[in-house]
């Protein structure tokens, strides 16, 4: 029994050294210092981060970059949660929005700033968008815009026009007739975005539209409406009555995560939703044509915004910080690196690696939209508190209406409830 005990721990403590963040012993023993960078994403991006990883440890004989990937975000942050609650998170942890939700457990940046981590080539604003509360606690992958995206060689077949990159959403909704009454049975103008897990991003979109931001942190209010966010629920519920975006059975089999699970790729309907630095991925899960124009209305509100893609951020508990920095100054710095990552984290925030210029057509589609769009932007409204759990309840909100369980109404309703939730919590 005893014997059986001994085998037992010795298992355990082995695993440990296996799954654990690289530790000096384990340097010691195998020579190696490993890095776990933890992030989501598939296809392409799984692809160029191995690429950067096999160049990186090229150049830097005995480190090991070891890549914990998820294929969504809301898979990596379970993940990410399970393993720091247990002590064993990663040292590079990739982050969005909810980045001041997990302040309390990075490593402040500063400390290597002008050293290991050269951030007077980034941009002020994205070095600005990583720092909290005075620290620096991520940095920015690369800066990115919400975009609608069509597949322009699908709308070519149907005889249709191209759409203008800027539309009003009268023109925007005249646009989805035309190309209901062109496109072959079974395929739609656009996607239904509300089955997206980021459905708050053209949630936001639409109330920056109408003047009514989601949060404002200084006063810890919110200017939605429940007739608001009804207006917006009443918006989808015409298109899909009118057939301009998929039923909700059709639309609910697409998750949305990634251009693998994407209606867009499958060929069901002709127009998307992402962030600009998606399109090279979902660029290359098709052999048609893709493109990019402006949610309606942004020439004249200027709704849009230019966001930090992802952060870099580092496990305060890391056995390996200095390392870890070093892989990060080269993902964001380095011109070959940049070369390599394009713009699939987002367009880069480094002059240094800006330098390289853009690695694909993909990659200069999205500068020229940027170039349009730029201008039709405006400051970025802050994160509503707790950002994971909004996007997950107003998705089944909106799910809800679409499927007729409540009204537009009763979904307004309970998005300003839960939005005021979430503030006060």
């Amino acid at each position: 029994m005893k014997k059986t005990l001994l085998v037992l721990l010795f298992v355990l403590l082995s695993a440990s050294l296996v799954f654990g963040a690289g530790t000096k012993e384990q340097a010691a023993e195998t020579g190696e210092t490993t890095v776990r960078w933890a992030y989501w994403g598939s296809g392409e991006r799984v692809t160029i981060s191995q690429e950067a990883i096999d160049l990186y440890e090229s150049r830097n004989p005995g480190v090991k970059v070891n890549p914990e990937v998820s294929g969504g975000a809301g898979d990596h942050f379970v993940k990410v949660d399970t393993q720091l609650a247990g002590g064993n998170g990663p040292d590079i942890i990739q982050m969005g929005g909810n980045i001041y939700d997990y302040a309390d457990v990075l490593l402040p940046l500063d400390q290597y700033a002008g050293t290991l981590l050269d951030t007077a080539v980034i941009d002020p604003s994205a070095v600005a968008s990583g720092t909290i509360d005075g620290k620096l606690l991520g940095v920015s992958t690369g800066v990115t815009m919400p975009a609608l995206v069509y597949n322009k060689s699908m709308i070519e077949r149907a005889g249709v026009p191209l759409p203008k990159r800027s539309l009003t959403y009268d023109e925007f909704r005249d646009y989805l007739v035309l190309l209901k009454s062109k496109l072959p049975r079974g395929v739609y103008p656009m996607q239904d975005i509300g089955v997206m897990s980021t459905n708050s991003t053209p949630f936001g979109y639409w109330t920056r539209y109408n003047g009514t931001p989601l949060y404002t942190a200084a006063t810890s209010s919110t200017d939605v409406t429940a007739s608001d966010a009804q207006k917006y629920l009443e918006l989808f519920a015409d298109y899909r009555k009118n057939g301009l975006v998929p039923p909700p059975d059709v639309a609910a089999g697409f998750a949305e995560n990634n251009a693998d699970s994407s209606a867009l790729i499958a060929g069901k309907v002709a127009i998307g939703y992402l962030y600009t630095n998606q399109l090279g991925g979902y660029q290359a899960a098709t052999t048609d044509e893709l493109e990019l124009m402006e949610f309606p209305g942004a020439a004249a509100t200027k709704a849009l915004w230019q966001a930090p893609s992802q952060f870099y951020t580092v496990n305060k508990d890391s056995k390996n910080p200095e390392e870890t920095v070093k892989f990060i100054n080269f993902l964001v710095n380095d011109p070959d690196a940049a070369l390599i990552l394009g713009s699939n984290r987002g367009a880069s925030a480094s002059a240094s690696a800006r330098a390289a210029g853009a690695a694909s057509p993909a990659d200069q589609k999205v500068l020229d939209y940027m170039q349009v769009a730029g201008p039709h932007s405006s400051a970025e409204t802050d994160h509503v508190p707790n950002d994971t759990e909004f996007n997950s309840t107003l998705f089944l909100i909106y799910q809800r209406v679409a499927f007729g369980e409540i009204t537009p109404a009763e979904g307004g309703k309970q998005i300003r409830d839960l939005l005021v939730r979430l503030i006060n919590k």
